[in-house]
């Protein structure tokens, strides 16, 4: 098994324990998407509480990539709500995952169709 098929095993699993309610092909496309990051724990994760890290988030992911132009409170609000969804006491919000769910949280997962 490849090192990044072991990757998608791990967050297919991790989506259905956290019922996620996301697809198998989104997960492979974003995971794809992040390649070489998901293979460094620091970047393979996201830090709710790290607000450097989700203004990071927001700017690179949701604006430059995903191209969305709410303002700043709205990006915020989906932001927050992920983190919730992902659970609080949850420490392994796998980047993968957590873009996915703002992707589907933003009405943009036709960004990886």
């Amino acid at each position: 098994m490849s090192k990044i098929d072991e990757k998608l095993e791990q967050y297919i699993t991790a989506s259905k324990e956290l019922n996620l309610g996301l697809s198998a092909d989104i997960i492979t496309k974003v995971t794809q998407d992040l390649v070489p990051a998901i293979y460094q724990r620091d970047s393979e994760i996201v830090s709710c509480s790290d607000s450097s890290e989700l203004d990071t988030v927001k700017k690179s992911f949701l604006q430059k990539k995903l191209g969305l132009t709410l303002d700043d409170a709205e990006l915020d609000a989906a932001i927050k709500k992920v983190c919730e969804e992902m659970g609080s006491s949850n420490r392994n919000k796998y980047r993968a995952l957590f873009y996915a769910m703002l992707a589907k949280e933003c009405g943009r997962e036709d960004f990886y169709a």
